[in-house]
């Protein structure tokens, strides 16, 4: 997209950013430079190419708020909107980032800080459904065997025909996004994701088909992983959403 253009105004990308990062050690993840950038950037420089997404608002560490807003706005990004506190964990993260959304936006995408690698016609899929259903996420069938097991030994194995390996962006009616999350509030509840919060409403949520390239940057391999293949990515048409439209 020219960022002479006027952006959309009715989708909005939420990416909790505050995590620590614990599993994969050091540095957070979402600060760690991949390419020319920030993971953090390269996600939000996929959505700046979106024609469909209109705003994003970062939820940052509390202690680090003003240095991202500093080197986020040093980017020139047009679909940067505001960078928040971020919470004591995700949930709260995206609960604070939803609260600086603009009153036109009625479709919210929620986005992993971590996962540079969502393909345009991924994200144009979900604000699709999410537009036509009011919730709908990426999703990725498991291929693995699964099974329960302790320090010692294997338990039963888990069916594995009805089970998908959630991914992001999460796409949601607003308002429903925002009735999920005060409940989630003043009943205390936490969960790993916002379609568990969505769900919780009894509203029904669309998986759209979402691919094994999108993983989400978790353990030294991942990030490994992510080096290797970022340079054959980062100029990808599939990135960059050429022919997408809204």
């Amino acid at each position: 997209m020219d960022p002479a253009d006027a952006r959309p105004d009715d989708v909005a990308v939420l990416i909790p950013a505050a995590g620590k990062g614990r599993r994969l050690g050091g540095r957070p993840k979402q600060f760690r430079t991949l390419g020319e950038h920030p993971v953090l950037v390269q996600v939000l420089l996929s959505f700046e190419q979106h024609p469909a997404v209109g705003h994003a608002v970062v939820a940052a560490p509390e202690d680090r708020v003003a240095e991202v807003t500093d080197r986020l706005e040093a980017e020139g990004l047009s679909v940067l909107t505001a960078v928040v506190r971020g919470g004591e964990n995700r949930q709260a993260s995206v609960r604070h980032a939803l609260r600086a959304v603009p009153d036109p936006v009625d479709t919210v995408l929620v986005h992993d800080a971590a996962r540079p690698f969502v393909a345009a016609a991924q994200v144009q899929a979900v604000v699709q459904a999410s537009r036509a259903d009011g919730a709908a996420s990426l999703a990725v069938p498991v291929a693995d065997t699964l099974r329960r097991g302790g320090d010692d030994q294997f338990g039963d194995t888990i069916p594995r025909s009805d089970l998908y390996r959630m991914q992001t962006p999460q796409g949601f009616r607003r308002g429903w996004l925002e009735q999920a999350h005060r409940r989630a509030s003043s009943a205390d509840g936490t969960a790993t994701d916002d379609v568990a919060l969505v769900q919780r409403l009894d509203r029904e949520v669309v998986p759209v088909s979402g691919s094994r390239r999108n993983f989400k940057i978790t353990t030294p391999d991942d990030w490994a992983l992510a080096r290797e293949l970022w340079p054959g990515w980062k100029d990808a048409p599939e990135r960059l959403g050429e022919g997408a439209s809204t």
